[in-house]
């Protein structure tokens, strides 16, 4: 049937007001618009909706039927409204957000704890993930927005630009190599990065964060082969504090261990170059109150 809603929002307030000239009034249009709209709807049903009294106008039984419906529907859509502006004041909502366990922990952590002591209300998902996989996560609408590691140009390490995702730059961060105490001398002047193979590495494991490493390492020439493969910054510094190698890390979440001296920066010759964190959202899809909220809070 070919029937304009706002036919029934008509029809909706002449019922609850008992008159034409009030329901006019309520929807700023004049009452010839009105009695227009209610012959128009009853021409649309096949049947009178209204009948006139000295009072008024009342409900036919065919209206009374009518009325039950729209009101429910009417009822509905204020629940729909006041639902989105909750949403739009933050007073509820989700916010899906992928990021890894590293990125997570060490970048995103005092962001979410902040976020959520201003605005309780709304529920957070956060699903760990490597870079690449949380990409895939971004394009199949399962998150709304990840946390990735970003390479210089804005691209991802180990990724081609992916069509349809934009990844911002966002905070700097350094990889660096690190030792423990019986690798100290080795921070006295820069080690050349072909020399690296005369001694045990540590990396994170393939398909992670340690993609930039391989990268470098492949720009000047060489592959690292790591004696140990480890699935998180946290295990990397265990294991080069207890002497197993030298760890590639990422200079900014081991800035406690490097000031209290349990492990040392070996500086590389050629440096390792800077990167960013990445926020990675998809072209041309509107974010929700809640996302661009929490966004604004990083740096």
């Amino acid at each position: 049937m070919n029937v304009n809603l706002e036919w029934y929002r008509v029809f909706y307030w002449i019922a609850k007001s008992g008159s034409l000239t009030a329901a006019a009034a309520k929807l700023h249009i004049t009452q010839p618009a009105v009695s227009h709209t209610v012959k128009q709807l009853e021409e649309q049903l096949g049947g009178a909706l209204f009948f006139r009294t000295s009072k008024g106008v009342q409900l036919t039984a065919e209206g009374e039927v009518l009325l039950r419906y729209v009101e429910k529907a009417f009822i509905s859509v204020n629940m729909g409204e006041k639902a989105i502006a909750e949403m739009h004041n933050l007073d509820s909502g989700d916010i899906r957000i992928g990021a890894s366990d590293t990125l997570c922990k060490h970048y995103l952590l005092p962001y979410l704890e902040s976020f959520h002591e201003q605005y309780p209300n709304i529920r957070i998902h956060v699903t760990n993930r490597t870079t690449p996989e949380t990409l895939a996560l971004l394009k199949e609408g399962k998150i709304d927005f990840g946390i990735v590691s970003a390479a210089p140009s804005g691209i991802a390490p180990g990724l081609a630009a992916e069509k349809g995702i934009e990844i911002r730059k966002n905070a700097v961060i350094r990889d660096c190599l690190v030792g423990g105490k019986g690798y100290f001398h080795l921070a006295d002047a820069p080690l050349p990065l072909n020399a690296l193979s005369d001694y045990p590495s540590l990396l994170l494991e393939s398909g992670s964060m340690r993609s930039a490493i391989d990268e470098y390492a492949a720009a000047n020439g060489l592959a690292i082969t790591p004696e140990f493969e480890l699935g998180s910054i946290d295990l990397l510094v265990q294991f080069a504090l207890r002497g197993f190698g030298l760890a590639f890390v990422i200079r900014n979440f081991v800035e406690a261990e490097l000031q209290s001296g349990e492990l040392a920066e070996i500086p590389l010759d050629p440096p390792l170059p800077e990167r960013h964190i990445g926020i990675a959202t998809l072209q041309g899809i509107p974010m929700s109150a809640a996302s661009k909220r929490f966004l604004s809070l990083l740096p």
